[in-house]
């Protein structure tokens, strides 16, 4: 039996090892094309190389055997030539959205603790949470300090399309008007705060999580580099080792029902191309879970 389970593990990592070989081979001709063109159209082409290269690495990225632990993530093909990929989770930020669906007690609190944190003031927060919960529900009827249709005012009572619109909300300004105001929210993550990929100021807005055990599962979980997304990162089977590692009774855990997940499949990626002194850059959210990674968002 544990010869039969070794030799699966061995085969399962030969076939990843294999994919990334096949995906190497594909960039390098890919790349061999691109100084072939460069040669006949000169430096004029760096620009064009570069993005080249960014989708080279985005490529690579999507691949669904591809992780943030994963090599080739950084290239030097050439000197003057290479791409460097960054992934970074969805799921550690705060889904706008999923706060707001329902109306549900304990995820509007989590959006007032973190509004707290930014700043805000107790009315303004109250003020704000009800403006944005006229502005995604169903109805013309106005929360105790929200505001429906007013004048040229008119919520289009639906989910947020992205984390910008909020600028567009009533009484949106004393968050909105902050330098990266925009940094812990997302409208793509699956809703639950993703615990292996949240910062410690994400999961202090969670209950009964203490500064010391937020502290030591940060430490462990990113391992000796003190970094998330690299190889020496902790693995969790499941949610109840987790909980076994934070020393929270079921009891206690309960708490955090439906508020938390782990490994959250939705990757931001940040593939930028690199020829010589021309740089190229590709913002893509993506889905992966399964053999077809969904798109979300695409910028470039």
């Amino acid at each position: 039996m544990m010869r039969a389970r070794f030799a699966n593990r061995a085969s399962a990592l030969l076939l990843v090892m294999w994919a990334l070989v096949v995906l190497s081979f594909a960039v390098f001709a890919w790349v061999a094309l691109i100084q072939s063109n460069l040669l006949i159209h000169g430096e004029g082409s760096r620009d064009v190389e570069a993005r080249a290269m960014a989708h080279s690495g985005l490529a690579l990225a999507l691949h669904p055997l591809v992780t943030q632990k994963t090599p080739l993530l950084e290239e030097d093909v050439t000197p003057d030539l290479g791409y460097k990929v960054r992934i970074v989770s969805e799921g550690g930020r705060l889904n706008i959205n999923w706060l707001l669906r329902g109306e549900e007690p304990r995820k509007l609190v989590i959006l007032k603790q973190w509004l707290e944190e930014r700043g805000l003031e107790f009315q303004e927060r109250e003020t704000l949470v009800d403006c944005l919960l006229d502005y995604v529900d169903g109805d013309n009827v106005k929360h105790l300090n929200g505001q429906e249709d007013d004048g040229d005012y008119h919520p289009p009572n639906r989910e947020l399309t992205s984390v910008d619109e909020i600028a567009e909300v009533a009484n949106s300004g004393p968050l909105v008007s902050q330098p990266g105001w925009k940094d812990d929210l997302t409208i793509d993550s699956q809703g639950p705060i993703d615990l292996l990929a949240a910062s410690a100021d994400i999961m202090r807005l969670l209950p009964g999580l203490g500064e010391a055990r937020i502290a030591a599962f940060i430490t462990y979980r990113q391992g000796k580099d003190g970094a998330d997304g690299t190889e020496d990162d902790a693995e969790f089977k499941n949610l109840k080792e987790i909980q076994s590692f934070l020393g929270l009774g079921d009891a206690q855990f309960k708490e955090l029902g439906g508020l938390v997940m782990q490994k959250d499949p939705t990757m931001h990626i940040i593939s930028e191309g690199r020829s010589g002194n021309a740089y190229r850059q590709l913002e893509v959210v993506v889905r992966k879970a399964g053999a077809n990674p969904q798109i979300l968002s695409w910028k470039e």
